[in-house]
């Protein structure tokens, strides 16, 4: 924008407020960002590994850690964790985007942060980092507990949930007409397959700046695992993604929202905390590079899109998790655990699109969203980690090779292909066409 037309962006706020100045500028949309601490007492548990090395030797039911009981108890932290939140407005819709330094957000915390908000939050998007060094104990399920989140604990459940409104509604008071802008580019030979396929390096920039120049925010998008840290690390941490938004926010000097993308066969290819700082600077500067190439967007419409998936009886195949030896027959019922529908999001601002996918999709799946979301719009990236958590999606194929990936694929061999599908039927729906029989198979 020149400084000419600045000047009259300004002048209309002063006369007219945001209507006058959405006249002055057409393509902007209404957005403001927030960022919070997310402090937890100390000595919470961290949450994501349920290796040996994260777990006390037995359960403290003596009551010695007040906010620890299957895991040990923090020894503090190495950098800060955060909530930071995006709010956009136009054209009568609005999305509340939050994003949260978590392993996973499941349902009931989703709901208790929108029960917080309120009804004006407009359609709500929780996405989580999926670092493994972040706080445990929020999830409400014996079985997450004894797995690798802790026994519930509703002392750090509100604590995140506090947080997260706090971002929010900082996000809110500070509305005001913003331009979008966007860029997608090849991120660093930073991560491995963990099943030896090729792999996706996007890495996809939505930049939100005031009419000015000024950032209002940045949400970027990779996959990678928050797991470089380790299961031996017990600091609280937001491990390399974490560490990586904390560095363009100091660049920027605004909330930047990581959102995890088709992560599920995806690992960092080094670990260790001394390879952290040096990963994330590097990922810093992809990050930092994507918002100053990326185009502003012709058209800023906000179309929303949601879709109820219904899902078959969750199952833990045994096979998968011990071996080829177990019958592919034997199979440990879940129902009780896990949810029979989920909700799949998709998002338009302008020409570009995502999909929200409650659990990790892989890399595979998430290429055919990406691939036949294209056709209709000029991009499109993956939003994964977010509103629920599921466990993993993948393909028919891969699903018959007994790997952790596997073990955590409770709903089976085609529920993956399924939610592909529905994925990109939303985006037609977006685009109001018809989706073509020819792009219905992953």
């Amino acid at each position: 924008m020149t400084r000419a037309a600045a000047a009259v962006l300004a002048l209309g706020l002063l006369l007219g407020g945001v209507g006058a100045a959405h006249a002055a500028c057409p393509d902007c949309v209404t957005a403001g960002a927030g960022r919070a601490p997310l402090d937890v007492p100390a000595g919470t548990s961290l949450g994501g590994f349920g290796s040996v090395t994260r777990r006390l030797l037995l359960p403290d039911v003596l009551g010695r850690y007040p906010h620890a009981f299957w895991l040990k108890p923090s020894t503090g932290r190495r950098d800060t964790l955060a909530a930071r939140a995006l709010v956009l407005e136009r054209d009568g819709q609005r999305l509340t985007w939050l994003t949260l330094d978590l392993v996973g957000v499941d349902r009931a915390t989703t709901a208790a942060v929108a029960a917080r908000l309120g009804p004006g939050v407009g359609t709500l998007l929780v996405s989580a980092s999926h670092t493994h060094s972040g706080p445990g104990g929020y999830v409400d399920s014996t079985l997450a507990g004894m797995l690798m989140m802790d026994r519930f604990d509703p002392v750090v459940r509100e604590a995140i949930v506090t947080a997260a409104a706090t971002a929010v509604r900082a996000a809110e008071s500070a509305r005001a007409p913003a331009q979008i802008a966007f860029a997608r580019l090849d991120g660093p030979p930073i991560i491995r397959s963990r099943l030896g396929k090729p792999l996706d390096h996007e890495l996809a920039v939505l930049a939100v700046r005031r009419p000015a120049g000024d950032a209002v925010a940045v949400v970027w998008n990779f996959g990678i695992h928050g797991t470089m840290l380790g299961p031996r690390n017990l600091e609280l941490s937001g491990d390399v993604v974490g560490v990586a938004s904390q560095l363009v926010e100091k660049r920027l000097g605004a909330p930047a929202l990581f959102v995890a993308g088709a992560l599920g066969d995806v690992s960092p290819a080094r670990h260790g905390a001394a390879a952290v700082d040096d990963v994330a600077t590097t990922l810093t500067g992809a990050v930092l590079d994507g918002w100053r190439r990326a185009a502003p967007l012709a058209h800023t419409a906000l179309a929303i899109r949601t879709a109820p998936l219904a899902l078959p009886t969750p199952r833990l195949s045994l096979r998968n998790c011990l071996g080829r030896w177990v019958p592919r027959a034997v199979t440990l019922p879940l129902r009780s655990m896990f949810p029979m529908q989920t909700t799949l999001t998709a998002v338009a601002l302008g020409d570009v699109a995502w999909i929200v996918v409650p659990g990790e999709l892989q890399t595979e799946l998430g290429a055919h969203v990406k691939a036949q979301g294209r056709q209709v719009f000029g991009d499109v990236f993956i939003a994964g980690v977010s509103d629920e958590y599921l466990g993993y999606f993948v393909t028919p194929s891969d699903y018959e090779r007994p790997t952790y990936i596997t073990c955590a694929s409770v709903y089976g061999a085609d529920t993956g292909q399924a939610l592909a599908a529905r994925a990109v039927d939303l985006l037609y729906e977006l685009r109001g066409r018809a989706r073509p029989a020819a792009a219905r198979t992953p």
